[in-house]
């Protein structure tokens, strides 16, 4: 697998927590929430393969499975042993992979709009052919246009509310290569991960799942998780959308320290 490269603060003598950002996102989605926990515990925000830092990899490493051991890596280069795991959308999905996968490194887990993926086969061949038209694009049209039209779609809808913030979100995808997201939307998405609801009862770690809403789908997801296992709650934010953290970043953090807390 390839390295990742990291953003790492906090004292190692604290408990970890393993931050995971989503689609078109870095390590630097995680600085605010980080600088606000490290005092209190270690905080380890990596770039997932085709984002920030982290491009030119094997191919393998554009995949659920190559991502994660990726992730192993570093912990076993920090010697990290458990981690709480944090993730948020692509990298939710990933976070409880590997809770699934490698549940002797987790300790816990939280979620932000993320889901166990496709039961139905269909379903999944249609999102896959979907996320290649999208890819296509990434390789082939301007960037900043893709942008534009990914921030628009219904599931960003109260993000794209405020021009300042989805202007800044925008600023903020454009540091990343078009080219290394359609790898990773190939191998990442959520039509080419393996379905995960038939593990979610053997889910050893507490968990909460965060969803806001106005997304309607990732509540209802949110609440199906919770009735598969016995260890994971569901909470839904009023007023926000897909992206808890930045529609209601107060709220989140609120969320997340008394989550870390609990343990």
């Amino acid at each position: 697998m390839g390295r990742l490269n990291y953003i790492l603060s906090g004292s190692a003598e604290r408990p970890t927590v393993l931050f995971l950002h989503g689609f078109m996102g870095s390590a630097a989605d995680w600085t605010a929430v980080s600088e606000s926990l490290n005092a209190q515990y270690r905080c380890l925000a990596p770039d997932l393969p085709g984002h920030g830092g982290s491009t030119g990899l094997s191919p393998e490493s554009y995949t659920m499975g190559g991502a994660s051991q990726s992730v192993i890596e570093i912990l076993d280069a920090l010697n990290i042993g458990r981690a709480t795991l944090v993730g948020y959308s692509m990298g939710g999905r990933l976070a409880l992979y590997l809770a699934l996968r490698y549940s002797e490194r987790c300790s816990s887990l939280f979620l932000e709009s993320a889901s166990p993926g496709f039961e139905n086969l269909e379903e999944r061949q249609a999102r896959r052919d979907a996320d290649e038209l999208k890819a296509k694009r990434l390789e082939t049209e301007d960037f900043g246009r893709f942008l534009e039209d990914w921030y628009r779609q219904p599931l960003f809808a109260s993000l794209a509310s405020d021009e300042e913030l989805r202007q800044r979100t925008v600023a903020e995808r454009l540091r990343n290569d078009p080219v290394e997201l359609a790898k990773s939307l190939r191998g990442m998405g959520t039509g080419s991960q393996p379905s995960l609801w038939g593990e979610l009862p053997g889910l050893r770690v507490p968990a909460l799942a965060v969803a806001g809403t106005l997304d309607e789908k990732y509540v209802e997801v949110s609440r199906l998780m919770a009735n598969l296992s016995p260890l994971l709650e569901s909470v839904v934010v009023p007023g926000t959308g897909h992206n808890v953290r930045v529609e209601a970043s107060g709220i989140y953090l609120t969320l997340l320290r008394d989550f870390l807390e609990s343990l």
